[in-house]
């Protein structure tokens, strides 16, 4: 009786140790393979979270493919600039599969262009490989109000772009030299991303936008078709048949969030500001 309870605890103890182990493995030897989508929608303001998916599921051993659904006008430089780093960091390692909805511009199409393959719907708006800066001019409104502005400044630029007077000739200089070179280095990385000459990209990048069928034609997208013939594709590549388990990560904006201005960030456009942006203004 002692030897059977003996044999009984051993083979216990063997599975609670096996048990342990394929827990602590689980990351790094997954029992099954998978596809991970990440959404990207609306104007782009801000890149911690997509930052954080996009390198979680580059990290993960159990994702072989990632797809970007990416339905944005654009947005604001810094965020594109850094998913962008992202998305180029992640197509290093594993595929990544871009799929554009109704409009994938300017900045949208930014952080498109590193992927390992993109496609696009043939009516997808995409392009507007440009830069733009807004500047509201209230100087006459409160001219007529009988409101002005009083300015103290340490250097004459200090106040450049300011809504309350005419912009002069040479903060509109600084500024263009500026923007000129936000738009260079949109150019530079379109063309390394979609391994095309920086002159055949400079001659698209005046701002205008493209047809998804016009983008395919000018190969600044690889393929015409919807979000599930871009995640097929995915799925291919990485060698995961034809019907992959798909891991889409769940949206969670609490009351909270919202106080702490996650949610109202799409309304800042509406306060007169300086803002470089790569986003498609019609």
């Amino acid at each position: 009786m002692k030897k059977i309870c003996l044999v009984i605890s051993g083979l216990l103890a063997v599975l609670i140790v096996i048990s342990l182990a394929l827990t602590l493995m689980q990351k790094n030897v997954p029992l099954r393979h998978k596809l991970a989508l990440v959404r990207i929608e609306g104007p782009i303001m801000d890149s911690k979270d997509l930052v954080e998916e996009i390198r979680e599921h580059a990290k993960d051993n159990s994702i072989k493919a990632i797809v970007l659904r990416i339905d944005s006008p654009g947005g604001a430089v810094a965020p594109s600039q850094e998913i962008y780093a992202e998305v180029k960091k992640a197509a290093e390692k594993k595929k990544v599969v871009v799929s554009m909805g109704s409009i994938a511009a300017s900045g949208g199409y930014y952080i498109a262009a590193p992927a390992t393959r993109i496609f696009a719907n043939p009516g997808t708006l995409t392009g507007s490989i440009g830069v733009i800066m807004e500047i509201p001019n209230v100087e006459e409104l409160m001219k007529k109000i009988g409101v002005r502005s009083e300015v103290v400044k340490s250097g004459k630029n200090k106040d450049m772009g300011s809504a309350f007077r005419t912009m002069q000739p040479e903060s509109r200089q600084i500024l263009q030299d500026v923007l000129d070179n936000v738009h260079a280095q949109f150019i530079k990385a379109v063309a390394e991303g979609r391994k095309m000459k920086a002159e055949d990209v400079r001659s698209l990048a005046d701002g205008r936008i493209f047809s998804g069928e016009q983008a395919h034609a000018l190969k600044l997208v690889d393929e015409l078709g919807t979000l599930d013939d871009a995640t097929r594709a995915a799925a291919k590549m990485a060698g995961l048949g034809e019907d992959p388990d798909v891991v889409v990560k769940k949206e969670k904006i609490s009351f909270f969030d919202i106080l702490r201005g996650k949610f109202p960030k799409e309304f800042s456009d509406i306060m007169p500001a300086v803002k470089i942006k790569y986003q498609y203004a019609p």
